[in-house]
């Protein structure tokens, strides 16, 4: 069985059409296009499940790409199945997500904005921010000053070795 990672990335765009249908009353459509991103692959669609299938037949022939030829059946088939259990939990909620980011956008950057500041906190809290601040003037010469008596501390310990040495 094959080792190797593999990555898939893809790209939903959606486009609202608001128009007038015969009766004269407002309607909304949403259209959209999913990208695999390594593959160059597009897909049109009204449907969000025709998205979902498109995903998941590129999520597939990846997974089936992976599989190494002299793999028993059944471990072709586990793998393969593995690999489609977390799809279909993420093909089960991923239309109820999208749903509620349209029926309430700024609901949904609240809370991703929650999840950034949250993220954000954990990383600065695990931070020595001052440690990472630049150093100031004063912080440069009181340095320079304890390079300098180091150094000269270092001179004079050199002159009393080459005195010690030259007595023996």
């Amino acid at each position: 069985m094959s080792n190797s990672d593999q990555t898939a990335s893809f790209l939903l765009r959606f486009t609202q059409k608001i128009f007038e249908d015969e009766k004269g009353e407002s309607n909304v459509q949403w259209r959209g296009k999913v990208s695999h991103v390594q593959g160059n692959d597009v897909k049109n669609f009204s449907e969000l499940k025709d998205a979902m299938q498109f995903i998941q037949e590129k999520l597939s022939a990846l997974t089936l790409s992976s599989i190494e030829a002299d793999d028993s059946i059944e471990d072709k088939e586990g793998l393969l199945n593995k690999s489609l259990d977390i799809w279909k939990r993420l093909a089960k909620n991923y239309p109820k997500m999208v749903v509620d980011v349209i029926k309430d956008p700024k609901a949904q950057v609240s809370q991703i904005q929650e999840q950034l500041t949250s993220k954000a906190e954990e990383i600065s809290s695990k931070l020595d921010l001052n440690a990472l601040k630049p150093p100031s003037k004063s912080d440069i010469n009181i340095l320079s000053e304890q390079i300098s008596s180091l150094t000269k501390l270092v001179h004079s310990l050199e002159d009393k070795i080459g005195a010690l040495t030259a007595k023996k």
